[in-house]
């Protein structure tokens, strides 16, 4: 019982979007949950059927009373068949594994970003702020404007293209 209330309690619509996994493990999660869902509803089926046999009541319904004899024989010699279940265990392993692979995977791909992000924002956190920036210092950060101003200036060029476009003309002439 504690199972199906521990079932019952999984939200699958968080567990797919929060963990972030792939495609091929969302739909083989729903497959599993559709079969076990069907499983459970043909467990149901039968169990609530009746698993007795009344003999007595063929025996007065029936004038043959031979065949009744006979159907008690066969019911009471009846040995269900054993399968081996071994090659299907195999599989359940064998997806285990990969189920777990994969979820390892991901999280170590987690863990990477999430470090990545620590350092991003450790990164932001300790900046000096954009107003106490110089020219200096964004010229040191990215040399490749300071070529650029360089090679205007030396062409004569002293307004940057599209910025009337985008800003306007602050000209009074």
């Amino acid at each position: 019982m504690a199972t199906k209330a521990a079932a019952a309690a999984v939200d699958f619509t968080r567990i797919y979007t929060t963990l972030g996994l792939g495609k091929e493990t969302i739909a083989a999660l729903q497959a599993f949950r559709k079969r076990h869902t069907d499983a459970q509803r043909i467990h149901g089926q039968y169990t609530s059927q009746p698993t007795t046999v009344d003999f007595s009541h063929y025996r007065s319904v029936l004038k043959n009373q031979a065949i009744v004899d006979e159907a008690e024989k066969l019911f009471k010699d009846f040995k269900p068949v054993t399968y081996d279940v071994n090659a299907h265990i195999k599989a359940v392993e064998a997806f285990e594994t990969k189920a777990v692979a994969k979820a390892q995977e991901t999280a170590e791909k987690i863990d990477v970003e999430l470090k990545e992000l620590q350092a991003t924002l450790a990164n932001i956190e300790e900046a000096r702020p954009f107003d106490d920036l110089s020219c200096d210092d964004v010229g040191k950060a990215h040399p490749r404007i300071v070529e650029a101003v360089e090679t205007m200036v030396k062409k004569g060029k002293w307004t940057v293209p599209g910025y009337k476009e985008k800003f306007g003309d602050l000209s009074l002439m």
